[in-house]
């Protein structure tokens, strides 16, 4: 490909302007090009690719998508691995030349090995030992080699016992298309649903799943905002939706006089982890101190007022362990 030609990043789907910015990907029938930025390897990576002979990178398509860190470790230590063999074929060319060697020589570095076969074998010794010494650190101080995957980004958790509500701006949203019908306070019902849809751990990801929740109500449904009264991240946070203020839309035929509370992620076979149930437990208790809701309240699970399966077996068998769950309806 012409380098003259205008290059869409594979990742980020920008143009690719500046050539010392770019990563192509070594797979000949493929050959597409990301931002160095993009690929979100380390410049100590980066460099490895660059001084490393027969060291390349590929792009996630041609590694058939992989996206975990123990996947790409094996890569490398593949790659590694071939490279260990082209210098041990090295060496034994190296050791067979230098028998024909003219012993009359200026003396080399290497006494068994001639002066020019001497210090390629010294830089070749120094690049592996280098390169080594590098994957070591690396496969030390990572599981998630090449980038982020997108349910593990830090340890940005909040678990403190604290109750965080992120507001709708804070976690990116929209605002409502119109003015929402106001529920009449205080509320003696609570449910409790799932999105069952993929769970998160982190303030980035779980604001980028509540996004992505959000477009859902109000592109595909035409709702006029996402709706939930509140969602649950597996970091511990609480991302505000329609508040406790407004009517819901969770619950059909149930959505006036309950607020709608759902854990982000599915929980048919897994538990939410320990952050997302007590940041739930705190919003009930925060309800009930500021009079949003009353002292007796009623919780449910969203099948019991709901031909659903949320909020997925498992959460709700630890609901029923709550003090304010209800069979009666």
């Amino acid at each position: 490909m012409s380098r003259n030609t205008l290059e869409i990043c594979l990742k980020c789907h920008g143009i690719i302007a500046d050539n010392d910015r770019r990563i192509e990907c070594d797979n000949g029938f493929c050959a597409r090009s990301c931002h160095r930025k993009c690929t979100e390897l380390s410049e100590d990576q980066l460099k490895v690719l660059e001084t490393v002979p027969n060291l390349r990178w590929k792009c996630d398509t041609c590694l058939n998508g992989v996206q975990t860190g123990a996947q790409m470790s094996k890569w490398l230590e593949k790659s590694l691995r071939e490279h260990e063999k082209r210098l041990e074929i090295l060496e034994e060319g190296l050791v067979k030349r230098s028998k024909h060697e003219d012993p009359a020589q200026t003396p080399p570095i290497c006494p068994f090995l001639p002066n020019t076969v001497g210090r390629k074998a010294v830089t070749v010794t120094v690049v592996f030992v280098t390169l080594t010494f590098l994957l070591g650190i690396v496969l030390a101080t990572t599981t998630n080699l090449f980038g982020k995957t997108l349910n593990q980004t830090g340890l940005d958790v909040v678990d403190n016992s604290t109750l965080v509500i992120l507001k709708v701006a804070e976690w990116g949203g929209r605002p409502a298309k119109k003015m929402l019908d106001a529920q009449q306070l205080p509320i003696n019902r609570v449910v409790i649903s799932h999105t069952a849809a993929e769970g998160c751990e982190s303030r980035e990801v779980c604001s980028a799943r509540v996004n992505v929740v959000q477009s859902f109500h109000m592109d595909s449904w035409g709702w006029d905002h996402i709706g939930y009264n509140f969602l649950v991240g597996g970091d511990g946070r609480v991302y505000e939706g329609r508040g406790w203020d407004y009517v819901g839309a969770h619950t059909k035929g149930y959505n006036r006089g309950s607020i709608g509370i759902s854990f982000i992620g599915t929980f048919t076979t897994r538990k939410p982890n320990e952050r997302q149930l007590e940041a739930c437990k705190l919003l009930l208790e925060e309800g009930v101190r500021l009079k949003k809701l009353t002292p007796n309240y009623r919780l449910y699970g969203h099948r019991q007022l709901s031909a659903t399966e949320s909020p997925g077996e498992e959460l709700y068998k630890i609901i029923k362990t709550w003090t304010h769950w209800s069979h009666e309806i």
